[in-house]
């Protein structure tokens, strides 16, 4: 009950906000958020409806050009303030990201919150970097050169297992590059990205740069992504409503960016350390409960190191400890909902008529019982073409698969719609050499998975999308180039005139 009393009164003005200030949706239609650790609900808000995105739109807009016009510097100097004021609240957003997501707090403290504080201090610095290029004569007596310029109005669509991280990834490049934006956060989740707005006004970024309208997709979502006010859309979610994203952008002829699902290979050669990829794929397949597009999901493992990495795995994950997210011994949480829970149960289950199901494959009961928990799960037998191989599960499962030969092992780590990430594990640097160039992938890890860094592009290939968050890559993303061209004598003008036209 404490808990949902600190969030209601925190959002007690609505979970809207809209230049600069918290108002209530205008869709008529409420929603709960709901802590999925034990099905209370913690939060229940007017949706935002069409109206809402005009006016977030609009305030973006009306924000753009003092923002975009500021010095790099300027916009700089107020994103190392917002850093600094989410550092000084990094035990509040931590609560809050478990409270809505379930998330173990020490998730949520170690790594969620820290890189996001990080992230602003990285487009902080890297603001005063928008590229300029001056060129020599190209074209005789004519001097050319290049800017990048802030493209306007940003559309942003962020999910809800990295709530806080994934408004970060999207709102940071763009207002670093000097574009505004209008962020949907997902329904479910929305709070830590209201309070990450709130924090931006607070340093000095001033109103109207950042908005978040809480709506579902159909309506706000949809919405924003048509706007014709928007300039850019950027989308974080599933393959299947990236396409539908995309649609609707391209009928408006917007940059697009997609990051989209994942079904990361871990191919462990038979030279690697045995250990160190049983402990490597118990922790890549867990993360966050799984509900990672860059999770470890199909370990395909080389015949000698089989049968001990299944058992290694197996043995590791029976000591996972499932528990309350803010009890700090605990290792995971729940799934994001009953719901979600469901779906992944439903894989596991569909499963066990043609494979094995070694560990888990169940919701855990006793204290448990009313939250959206599910044990860790690896299933082994499954044909390459199966369901558990080839979907995004989503959830707390690791399929296990051999190989026998190196060709075989890129071959199956390939043989998916996904292009997200992959690790490949070995002693022998020329065969992880190989690996890292012939897994198709946006990132491979070689004897590791999961570390991300500001510094380094996030993004996929194939079905997973196209576009990079983080790094400078994301950053010019969120800019366009401009050809400014001088004529440098009236003659040269003149005679350029002549040639078109003749004389006269």
């Amino acid at each position: 009950m404490g808990k949902g009393i600190q969030v209601r009164e925190r959002f007690a003005d609505g979970a809207q906000y809209i230049g600069g200030k918290l108002r209530p949706g205008t869709s008529g239609r409420h929603h709960d958020v709901v802590d999925p650790a034990t099905g209370e609900t913690v939060y229940t808000y007017e949706l935002a409806g069409t109206a809402d995105v005009d006016a977030a739109v609009a305030a973006a807009r009306e924000a753009f050009p003092g923002w975009s016009g500021a010095t790099p510097a300027e916009r700089s100097e107020a994103m190392h303030r917002f850093a600094a004021v989410l550092a000084e609240r990094a035990d509040d957003f931590a609560y809050v990201e478990s409270l809505q997501c379930g998330k173990p707090i020490k998730l949520s403290t170690e790594f969620d919150v820290p890189g996001t504080v990080d992230n602003t201090s990285f487009f902080a610095g890297a603001a005063r970097h928008l590229e300029g290029k001056a060129a020599a004569e190209y074209d005789g007596d004519h001097t050319s050169y290049v800017r990048r310029e802030a493209i306007g109005v940003i559309g942003s669509i962020a999910p809800w297992n990295y709530p806080l991280q994934m408004a970060a990834w999207k709102i940071l490049p763009a207002i670093a590059a000097g574009n505004t934006i209008v962020l949907k956060p997902a329904e479910i989740t929305p709070l830590t990205s209201l309070m990450f707005a709130q924090a931006a006004t607070e340093a000095g970024i001033p109103d109207g740069v950042i908005n978040i309208v809480t709506g579902v997709g159909k309506e706000a979502g949809e919405h924003l992504v048509g706007h014709p006010d928007v300039a850019m859309t950027s989308f974080t979610g599933s393959t299947a409503v990236g396409k539908r994203v995309a649609e609707i952008a391209t009928s408006t002829v917007k940059r697009l960016h997609l990051e989209l699902g994942g079904k990361a290979p871990f191919v462990v050669f038979d030279d690697a350390d045995l250990e160190a990829a049983v402990n490597g794929a118990v922790a890549g397949a867990l993360i966050n409960t799984g509900q990672d597009c860059t999770a470890a999901t199909r370990a395909y493992v080389q015949r000698p190191l089989y049968d001990a990495f299944v058992q290694g795995v197996a043995e590791l994950m029976e000591t996972v400890r499932l528990g309350d997210p803010f009890d700090p011994s605990t290792d995971l949480g729940p799934l994001i909902s009953h719901t979600q829970r469901d779906r992944v149960a439903g894989f596991v289950d569909r499963a066990r008529t043609y494979a094995t199901v070694v560990t888990g494959g169940e919701a855990p009961g006793g204290d448990l019982a009313d939250g959206a928990y599910y044990r860790p799960t690896l299933i082994t037998g499954a044909a390459q073409d199966s369901e558990v191989v080839q979907s995004e599960i989503f959830g707390p499962v690791l399929v296990v698969l051999p190989f026998d030969t190196d060709d075989e092992a890129i071959r199956l780590a390939n043989d998916i719609p996904y292009g997200l990430a992959a690790s490949a594990w070995s002693r022998d640097v020329y065969r992880a050499n190989r690996a890292t160039r012939e897994l198709r992938a946006g990132c491979v890890w070689v004897n590791d998975h999961i570390p991300i860094i500001s510094e380094m592009p996030h993004g996929g290939h194939k079905a997973s999308g196209f576009g990079k968050d983080m790094s400078s890559y994301s950053f010019e993303e969120y800019t366009q180039v401009k050809h400014v061209m001088y004529d440098n004598t009236a003659v040269a003008r003149k005679d350029w005139h002549r040639t078109i036209f003749g004389d006269r």
